[in-house]
């Protein structure tokens, strides 16, 4: 496929933070698509904490040049062999690859089977900041079973994954408490949640049948003894490497949640159900019964500084990417 003229990307070339690692350049990857692959037109991009977190660890299968981004939505425009059921300019948004060129460009090659269709009534800028935390969010609360009234606690519910958690659990019957900091507690109970418990309190009752953590592995750990006999740790941001209680003990579920491993090892039946999921939670979005944030919304030309903004206390809680108009960067 010829390079449209105004093809670009940003590419990763130095360590650090994403004003000092990206640099813009013209998008030299091969836009072909290969057997069940499609190319979008990327309209806007979804920043995500695993964007920075990537381009600051710089991971041993990315090269110089490589392009980050996991999140983007637009219209298809060219469909490889073996596609079905997806036409040229079909509206779309995706999660992609980490091994894979990403979002941060005009044009992203993607496989189709993480495709989610984009409901018209849905703004292409609202359907980039979603893929991400919304199917992180239905990942972790598909890992355990439904109990209607039994009370689970999540952490860092302030953020995107954890307001969608906090609704998706409330939309389930769990009786929800939100760990977030004061500022976010008006919010949280208007999406469902019961209680709100401040970081900053030094006690923390509860005995909860499920903990969803969104903050780190040691923090996760710390909550155990909050967790009821035959309950469930949930850890989003990290993993625990051993258990946190002895064998025989409390008999703990321990769980993680990785979008990331349905690209290396999805079964096309888990692809099917992601597929599924994902354009119901969409539809759920467009119909208002999920609710989210107003996105803060910058230039493509910002993308560094919006990235890097995301690393900070002061950042906005989700920042789009537009990529409709190409400035002159020479």
């Amino acid at each position: 496929m010829k390079h449209p003229e105004d093809a670009f990307a940003w590419g990763v070339v130095a360590e650090g933070l994403p004003t000092r690692a990206l640099q813009w350049q013209s998008l030299q990857n091969d836009l072909s698509p290969g057997p069940g692959e499609v190319v979008i037109r990327n309209e806007f991009i979804g920043l995500n904490p695993v964007d920075w977190k990537m381009i600051r660890d710089w991971p041993p299968f990315w090269e110089r040049g490589h392009i980050p981004g996991v999140d983007g939505a637009g219209r298809v425009c060219r469909v490889g062999a073996q596609v079905t059921g997806i036409t040229a300019g079909q509206r779309v948004c995706y999660h992609q690859d980490l091994h894979r060129p990403g979002s941060f460009a005009s044009h992203t090659v993607v496989s189709s089977k993480a495709l989610l269709q984009v409901p018209d009534t849905l703004p292409l800028s609202t359907a980039a900041a979603l893929p991400c935390p919304l199917m992180t969010a239905w990942q972790a609360i598909e890992k355990i079973p439904r109990r209607p009234e039994a009370q689970v606690l999540i952490t860092g519910a302030g953020g995107m994954v954890g307001r969608f958690l906090v609704q998706l659990a409330a939309k389930r019957g769990f009786r929800v408490t939100a760990m977030a900091s004061a500022r976010h507690a008006s919010a949280l109970r208007q999406l469902g949640a019961e209680a709100v418990v401040d970081w900053s309190a030094p006690d923390r009752p509860g005995q909860y049948f499920a903990v969803f953590d969104t903050v780190n592995a040691g923090h996760a750990a710390g909550l155990t003894d909050q967790i009821e006999a035959n309950g469930h740790i949930l850890c989003i941001q990290d993993r625990l490497e051993r258990p946190p209680v002895p064998a025989f003990d409390k008999a703990l579920s321990i769980h993680e949640v990785a979008l990331n491993a349905l690209h290396w090892l999805g079964s096309e039946r888990q692809w099917q159900e992601f597929r599924r999921a994902g354009e119901q939670l969409l539809a759920m979005v467009a119909q208002e019964k999920l609710t989210l944030p107003p996105q803060h919304i910058e230039p493509v030309s910002e993308l560094p500084a919006a990235l890097e903004l995301t690393t900070t206390p002061d950042r906005p809680l989700k920042t789009v990417i537009d990529t409709r108009y190409i400035p002159n960067k020479e």
